[in-house]
């Protein structure tokens, strides 16, 4: 069945400069598809035609009318005050409904009921449970969980969260209404790692059709059945995940190449063998007649045109040389906020040509530790750097001094070079033409971050310090940062939840976690292997077997004591299920804890419902 279906979408801002040209596509139920593509290319706005916030200009688009459809790349807007529990129970709004009106019934029945009341609650009984109702708090606290929002910040307003933070809670809200068709804009972006698995593992349990805008490479690695890429308006098919779509992309390329210089090298020589055969044929019309033919048949080949390459920025960093062992050292630097501690007691020392992720779940304190690290934050404790080292810092928010200036502007005052090396700096990242003279507060997130790193590069520096830097970049561009990291030999130190870039680049990793750092010398594969064995060693606790199905031996007395006994450990298993859910409602911010409870209730649920067989058929007997 088809979910989607997407033909010849033309939808243009500028008459005369469409954005999407006959764009043609279909998704069927239960595929997970990436779309791929350059920022500016038009998928946010594919997006928003699909959800009918935005025209388009021709073609037709058709979503399942039958089917639920969830976007989460605008934040709706909430009534004053609401908290980040109301935005999160907003998703239930009609099972609040329901439970509303069964409240009511309940008091009208205080005093004695009706049969009509008795049906129209079991009538409301039944809608509130098929729909969920009585899972509610469960699954509320299965997704904050696995999305990293906390019991402290479910208590916050809604409107005081950052940018990044009202998009996760935005991504809890819409995971949590059940949608059959998930549009996921950049989901990825302000989850760190844990959460990011999480969302993986979700996106693959879920039954539904799934459209995913990313640049995160290893996601779509997870998730993708497919990739759509989304070029001057067209639509390309990859039948696979991201690896499968780098590989068949280069494929056709040079299949594409090959044709094509197969065919310019056929036509050349046609071209050859025409102008002889005229010149010959000033005397003989019968030669002449002959050139004239193949030359229309030179017409009639068809064309292959030639691949188009990416433009590629020619950039590298300026690096200075190195003298010595220890390019820093730390010892004993701790760093609180009052009485929350971040890190204490870090003990670290860093030699030349290291390669080093700094992980940790957001909030943990990785940015503070690179700020205290470069001075930029007071810390207890000694940070000693070698005599030669000079660092370049990429932050993850970015800030120029003065917005108003143009990009020429900037390079001119702030690196203080001539104008043509500010052009040629300025083209060999892409800023070229008319775009170097647009202001710097205009650009995109992932324009001022090309910028910025356009002004490191010029820098000679042996420590190279970056902080996410390939958030809000799209593939390409990542690319490129990749490429001028790989020729850098200096020191590299870097925070970031891109897994392909930390696979790629760490080679050391240090993991803040529960006010620590504990130091792996490793890639971050065999990182990834430790923690999956240290995990597997931790004792599990044992869940209550299962009762034996007892039958009475004989009589009315055997019977009785049977149904008084299975009433008392009813009780008992009960309690142990309420305890449960005290312990799931305090861990509900602690993903490994709150996954080991909910195993154990899923299990008690079970011998609970054993125990209840058991006494119904004690009953009867």
């Amino acid at each position: 069945m088809v979910d989607i279906q997407v033909r010849n979408l033309t939808k243009f801002f500028v008459i005369g400069e469409n954005l999407l040209e006959g764009l043609s596509f279909e998704i069927q139920e239960g595929e997970c598809v990436a779309i791929l593509g350059r920022n500016g290319c038009g998928k946010t706005t594919l997006f928003n035609i699909l959800t009918g916030q935005m025209d388009y200009d021709d073609g037709e688009v058709y979503v399942n009318p039958n089917k639920r459809l969830g976007l989460i790349s605008q934040i709706p807007k909430f009534p004053e005050g609401y908290t980040v529990e109301d935005v999160l129970r907003s998703a239930y709004t009609g099972l609040m409904k329901i439970r509303r009106q069964m409240e009511l019934l309940e008091h009208e029945m205080a005093n004695g009921a009706t049969p009509e009341q008795l049906r129209e609650y079991d009538t409301l009984t039944n809608r509130f449970q098929s729909g969920g109702g009585y899972e509610m708090d469960v699954d509320v606290d299965k997704i904050c969980n696995g999305l990293g929002i906390s019991r402290e910040q479910r208590e916050q307003e809604f409107m005081s969260l950052s940018g990044g933070e009202k998009t996760r809670v935005n991504l809890a809200r819409l995971l949590l209404e059940k949608t059959d068709i998930l549009l996921l804009d950049e989901p990825t972006n302000h989850l760190d790692l844990r959460s990011v698995e999480w969302l993986e593992q979700y996106i693959n349990a879920f039954k539904g059709t799934v459209l995913a805008i990313s640049h995160d490479r290893y996601f779509i690695d997870q998730v993708a059945d497919r990739v759509i890429e989304i070029t001057d308006g067209h639509a390309e098919f990859y039948s696979g995940n991201y690896s499968f779509y780098m590989d068949e992309k280069q494929a056709r390329f040079d299949l594409q190449m090959k044709q094509y210089e197969q065919e310019q090298a056929k036509l050349k020589q046609l071209g050859f063998t025409v102008e002889r055969m005229k010149g010959w044929g000033i005397n003989n019309r019968t030669l002449y007649r002959r050139a004239m033919s193949i030359q229309h048949r030179m017409d009639r080949i068809r064309k292959t045109e030639r691949p188009k390459t990416e433009k590629t920025m020619k950039a590298s960093f300026g690096e200075k040389d190195f003298s010595g062992d220890v390019v820093f050292k730390m010892k004993n630097v701790s760093k609180s906020f009052g009485d929350r501690v971040l890190f204490s007691d870090v003990n670290l020392s860093v030699e030349g040509g290291e390669r080093i992720a700094l992980l940790g779940d957001n909030g943990t304190g990785k940015s503070t530790f690179i700020k205290c690290l470069l001075g930029e934050e007071d810390c207890q404790g000694k940070i000693q750097f070698g005599p030669t080292v000079k660092w370049g810092y990429l932050p993850q928010i970015i800030h120029f001094a003065h917005p108003e200036r143009s990009l020429y502007d900037t390079m001119l005052y702030e690196k203080n070079c001539t104008p043509q090396m500010a052009r040629d700096r300025l083209g060999a990242f892409l800023f070229q033409g008319e775009d170097v003279f647009k202001s710097v507060g205009t650009l995109s997130g992932g324009e001022q971050s090309r910028l910025r790193l356009c002004m490191l590069m010029d820098e000679k520096i042996n420590l190279l310090i970056l902080d996410e830097p390939t958030n809000h970049l799209d593939i390409a561009s990542r690319e490129w940062v990749e490429a001028a990291i790989e020729e850098f030999e200096g020191v590299l130190l870097f925070v970031s939840h891109d897994r392909y870039f930390i696979e790629k680049f760490a080679e050391r990793i240090w993991l803040l976690e529960d006010g620590t750092i504990r130091d792996f010398p490793c890639g971050y594969q065999k990182y990834r292997s430790i923690l999956e064995h240290e995990a597997a060693a931790k004792p599990v606790v044992s869940a209550a077997p299962k009762p034996k199905k007892e039958k009475p031996k004989g009589g009315t007395k055997d019977s009785e004591k049977l149904v008084r006994r299975l009433e008392r450990e009813i009780e008992k298993q009960e309690k142990l299920i309420g305890e449960l859910d005290a312990k799931i409602e305090a861990a509900s911010a602690d993903y490994q804890e709150l996954t080991r409870l909910l195993g154990e209730k899923e299990e008690a649920e079970s011998v609970l419902l054993e125990l209840m067989e058991q006494w119904e058929a004690a009953q009867e007997s």
